[in-house]
């Protein structure tokens, strides 16, 4: 309930204005005391382990701006990074205040899991020291950042290498906004998602601390966070599919007579997603479980929310008509936001190719 008055209150006066592009952390702030990032972290939510709960709040911030969904995913993962480290420090001086909403967190995994899917090269790499990493290399986009912010952090993977280039192994480790060497960019205007804080990242022999190591080695921490990592990206689709519903009853109200002859009808796609949000609450109960089957069954729950998105996308646009086509229509942004769900990674084909490797191994 705290959730939704927070949304009502404060989220939807600013919704058209972090559509436009404007990047504010206060909504954050605002749902992190309400306890948002809380459920999925044992150790600051009394031992209790509630994935479903972090998802459930995400999907209401969704509903109505998505773009601030999207940085609750941010914020909730990065928590979820430091929870299932060994790094006592980060867990002691970092978590609480992150679960809090006084630090912001970002998750700058997409070039990482395109890297192990086999699709793209690691992008950042490092020397190690006695006392820490020098880091080089560029991250196109990253996302709920602020420049030069001592307040700001996102969990990276790099690879290790000789003096003379000979690489060693990865690790991950959490990065403060405010390293020195690293340059913060915004290069590009988005469509959608303008207002999330996303910039490139250019590290410049940059040092790294080892009070920031997340994992080394990093296998074994990989296994035990993706199942979470992608779980808690379906928040965003069922949020962001409910908001769509919600224009189509809206245009409905005067147009029901001939928007009967449209497919997905608000109904149809509710039924879904219930259905959905079923299926994605049991795989919650046990995010550590191992072996390919579980996996996969993750992987296809986030396809299934994609493949509603990209349905409730179209369909919304054409209950709504014409009035979808005005500056700045609720439709409209659906409909992009909606699409974030699609691409961001893992996108719609990158999960199609895990799902398929594993159905073949």
């Amino acid at each position: 309930m705290m959730i939704k008055q927070i949304v009502q209150k404060d989220l939807k006066p600013l919704t058209v204005a972090i559509d436009h592009g404007e990047y504010t952390t206060s909504i954050l702030e605002k749902v992190g005391q309400a306890g948002a990032f809380r459920h999925h972290i044992p150790s600051q939510n009394n031992g209790d382990l509630n994935l479903f709960g972090t998802i459930a709040d995400m999907a209401t911030v969704s509903e109505e701006c998505m773009s601030t969904g999207f940085m609750m995913w941010a914020q909730s993962v990065c928590a979820w990074y430091i929870e299932n480290s060994e790094n006592t420090w980060l867990k002691e001086n970092v978590l609480p205040k992150m679960v809090n909403g006084e630090y912001f967190g970002a998750t700058a995994l997409s070039n990482p899991m395109k890297y192990f899917a086999g699709i793209e090269e690691l992008k950042l790499s490092a020397e190690e020291t006695e006392d820490g990493y020098v880091i080089n290399g560029t991250l196109p986009w990253v996302s709920n950042l602020l420049e030069s912010s001592s307040k700001h952090f996102f969990g990276s993977i790099f690879t290790l290498h000789k003096k003379d280039g000979t690489p060693i192994r990865d690790v991950m480790a959490l990065i403060p906004c405010d390293l020195d060497g690293l340059t913060m960019k915004q290069m590009v205007k988005f469509v959608g998602m303008e207002g999330t804080g996303t910039y490139s990242l250019i590290f410049d022999n940059a040092f790294l601390p080892k009070k920031y190591l997340l994992a080394d080695p990093l296998k074994p921490y990989l296994e035990k966070i993706k199942a979470g990592f992608i779980l808690l990206q379906t928040g965003m689709a069922a949020g962001v599919i409910q908001g769509a519903i919600n224009e189509m009853n809206k245009a409905n109200l005067t147009l029901s007579e001939i928007n009967e002859y449209l497919d997905d009808s608000p109904d149809e796609l509710r039924e879904e997603l219930e259905d959905a949000l079923d299926l994605i609450q049991g795989l919650c109960e046990e995010p550590y479980t191992p072996g390919a089957d579980y996996i996969r069954s993750v992987l296809e729950a986030r396809l299934l929310g994609a493949e509603i998105c990209k349905r409730a996308a179209d369909s919304v646009m054409q209950h709504a008509g014409a009035k979808g086509y005005i500056m700045d229509a609720a439709p409209h942004r659906k409909q992009r936001e909606a699409y974030f769900v699609i691409i961001v990674t893992p996108s719609i084909k990158h999960l199609r190719k895990e799902i398929d490797r594993l159905s073949a191994a």
